[in-house]
């Protein structure tokens, strides 16, 4: 079976959280019979359409990027084409002129979509593109939620509620002979809360260096993004000793902190954080969490009081005090580290990840062939 992803952008150009999805969809799949191929945009097309991990990537150019939404001439005919030898089309959403391919090649192939978000950000621009996106989600074939908690607070998703199916994203097991060195900024004897992501605006790194001052230990920040010269200054002109960047680290680094750390910190603020794969790899490594009531994905991730603690959101003091009640009770933290592990062997593994994709593209292939 021959499956075509459709997404804006995707690797080598970028490897964000969706990109990190569908690659983590492709090599779980691809010992199950399915050859997956990735279209996406990119301002090199030629030298960065490559084999990666078992799969194909191949570009068309990007011409312009608006709003977080890319375009491109030419990717209509590379989409007709790649479609045309596929099987399934299988989109990620959101990116609007996606929607608008979709009904302009019209490839009739059975397809799916996975809902990563809802859109937050540009509430103008989805004031103008809701006829389009109402019509796209209500035209294919499936849409994937990636948590209940994301499809039941979803009003986007309430309206097509009959078509929608849970698949929660999956990675693989790092957890097991992965080299490890420490970040020389970080001492190995003194307990640190971990924090993992791109710095963006919804992340909430702000409200943990409000927290910082109230928690008597480390907090190393891992990550890189557009907030980090902002956050970098604040934490030089207030002061905040407590507070460590590391930026982007190789794996056997990241490996390490995610190992070590007292607790895993991950504070967001949007539902832009529709489901927080980084709590997944906390989870991997055993670790205890404390994150944010979005009514998203995160609070299915990370149960409160099994896996670890759930705050509201934008409470400096109320993540404090989360962070106190963890390094107080080192037994307790210690024990929703072992349930997350549990957690993720259970439901957020690649392997079961890709069994369940492979079922659908299997009953859909079925039902477009009767």
């Amino acid at each position: 079976m021959r499956v075509l992803h459709f997404f804006k952008t995707y690797w080598p150009d970028t490897f964000g959280g969706i990109e990190r999805t569908i690659d983590a969809i492709a090599r779980s799949t691809s010992g199950m019979g399915i050859e997956t191929t990735v279209l996406s945009l990119s301002r090199k097309p030629r030298e960065r359409s490559v084999e990666f991990h078992g799969h194909r990537a191949v570009k068309a150019r990007l011409d312009l990027d608006v709003a977080s939404t890319g375009l491109s001439l030419g990717a209509l005919g590379q989409f007709a084409r790649e479609a045309a030898k596929a099987d399934i089309v299988h989109y990620h959403f959101p990116w609007p002129y996606m929607d608008a391919a979709h009904f302009l090649v019209r490839h009739g192939k059975p397809s799916v979509v996975t809902y990563h978000s809802d859109i937050i950000k540009q509430r103008a621009l989805k004031q103008v593109y809701a006829p389009l996106m109402q019509r796209f989600l209500g035209s294919v074939d499936a849409l994937v939620a990636t948590s209940p908690n994301y499809a039941a607070s979803s009003p986007v998703l309430a309206r097509h509620r009959d078509k929608v199916e849970i698949i929660p994203i999956g990675l693989e097991d790092a957890a097991v002979d992965a080299e490890e060195t420490l970040p020389v900024c970080v001492e190995a004897e003194r307990p640190f809360f971990l924090f993992a992501g791109v710095l963006r605006y919804y992340k909430g790194v702000d409200v943990l260096l409000d927290a910082a001052p109230l928690v008597p230990c480390d907090i190393v920040i891992l990550g890189a993004g557009p907030l980090e010269d902002h956050l970098r200054k604040r934490v030089s002109a207030e002061g905040l000793a407590n507070v460590r960047f590391v930026g982007a680290l190789p794996d056997r680094e990241k490996v390490a902190l995610m190992r070590r750390c007292s607790a895993f910190v991950f504070p967001s603020t949007e539902r832009s954080e529709a489901f927080g794969l980084a709590l997944v790899e906390a989870e991997m490594f055993g670790r205890p969490m404390i994150s944010t009531e979005l009514d998203t994905g995160t609070s299915y991730v990370n149960l409160h009081g099994e896996t670890g603690l759930v705050v509201p959101p934008n409470d400096a003091r109320a993540l404090a005090a989360a962070m106190n009640e963890m390094l107080a009770s080192p037994e307790r933290a210690r024990q929703w580290g072992e349930a997350g592990r549990r957690r993720y062997l259970d439901l957020f593994t690649a392997e079961a990840m890709g069994r369940r994709y492979q079922a659908l593209y299997a009953r859909l292939q079925a039902q477009a062939g009767r």
